[in-house]
């Protein structure tokens, strides 16, 4: 039994450094690729936002009779209360505001 103890060999400390370089070159690879996505994500999500409210305008139109003057008159639960913001304003993923102008969804340059 004790020949089978001194048999076994754990990880030798060289080993345990080319594992922690190869996880750090892999780390050092991913990190700018996801940043760079982010901001891509942030304004796909931000255009879909828009194509969301216009429905929502066109539904407006069709319920009321009339187009809706601003965003706010769209801020109750039939249309888009859920993504109003506690302050009232709705925003896209990316930070812009979105703002209803000539009837049409558009997001200005947020914060």
């Amino acid at each position: 039994m004790r020949k089978l103890l001194k048999e076994e060999r754990g990880f030798t400390l060289v080993e345990m450094l080319l594992v922690m370089l190869v996880i750090t070159v892999l780390l050092l690879i991913m990190i700018p690729n996801v940043t760079k996505n982010s901001s891509i994500i942030g304004d796909k999500g931000c255009e879909a936002l828009l194509s969301m409210v216009d429905a929502q305008i066109q539904t407006y139109r069709l319920d009321k009779g009339s187009e809706p003057a601003t965003i706010d008159d769209l801020d109750s639960p039939e249309y888009l209360q859920d993504h109003f913001d506690e302050d009232g304003t709705l925003n896209c993923p990316n930070g812009s505001t979105v703002t209803i102008v000539n009837s049409k969804a558009e997001a200005d340059v947020g914060l």
